[in-house]
């Protein structure tokens, strides 16, 4: 049963040379429960998609829905997860998360938003740094700390703008795995914005692409039909994979083109 809805949502923005359509007519339906990647090259509209369903952008045309609802601003039922951390640099990892549930929880006692707090630090492996100031940590920890405060407002959709695309490597891989992990204990619906193939496969339920010429339109879906839990290691041999790899690289090869 569709959870999100978009419905010929199109944007465009003014520039010297006229009026740049970003995105023409998107259509895309999510389940709940299901994590979707969209995947596209940078400039490819992914953010101004994201940033839509947020209700942070309003589209000029098309429909946004959520559960039936229609989406005219944001609300606490979506949370979002950027590439950049915002932490606040004068509170701990703790106090950094439990803002995020005080904002969605303020007439629940002190106590009960303390331990909540505690157990989205918890989720992320941050336990033992917990006291810790931003300061005091590595990327990947920043990073960790904002999945558990975008976690911590307990949102029925949560949308992921390449929040690891600013790692290092090795860094990555290791989120990636714990991604896996604790959007596997979750189960929310989540949307994924990437453009790295690898990560979308090893996380999604299903990948779309996006890109185009006249403005961004969504290719076609292609279900990932990979057995969880996923490990990097070795995926890259099954044949679904590989099946799944090239043709997520002929519907980004033909965008590329419409757009050259």
């Amino acid at each position: 049963m569709a959870f999100l809805t978009l419905d010929g949502v199109t944007k465009s923005y003014p520039t010297p040379q006229g009026r740049h359509t970003v995105l023409r007519r998107i259509d895309l339906i999510v389940g709940e429960g299901e994590l979707v990647a969209v995947i596209g090259a940078s400039g490819s509209g992914k953010t101004t998609l994201v940033s839509i369903i947020a209700g942070l952008v309003a589209p000029d045309g098309g429909t946004v829905r959520l559960d039936g609802a229609p989406v005219t601003g944001p609300g606490p039922d979506r949370g979002m997860i950027f590439q950049n951390y915002s932490l606040l640099p004068w509170l701990t990892v703790e106090e950094n998360v439990q803002l995020a549930v005080d904002a969605v929880a303020a007439a629940r006692s002190s106590d009960w938003r303390r331990i909540r707090a505690r157990h989205f630090v918890d989720l992320v492996g941050l336990a033992a740094a917990a006291h810790k100031r931003p300061r005091e940590l590595s990327g990947g920890m920043r990073q960790r700390v904002a999945v558990a405060r975008g976690l911590a407002t307990e949102p029925r959709l949560l949308l992921l703008d390449e929040p690891l695309s600013a790692l290092d490597a090795l860094t990555r891989a290791t989120l990636q795995s714990e991604l896996a992990r604790i959007l596997a204990t979750e189960r929310r619906t989540a949307i994924l914005v990437t453009n790295d193939i690898d990560e979308a496969v090893l996380l999604a339920d299903r990948i779309v692409t996006i890109g185009g010429r006249d403005g961004a339109v969504i290719g076609r879906s292609i279900a990932v039909d990979l057995p969880r839990p996923r490990e990097r290691r070795g995926l890259s041999r099954r044949p679904e994979y590989q099946r799944i790899r090239r043709a997520l690289m002929d519907q980004l090869g033909n965008a590329h083109g419409e757009a050259a």
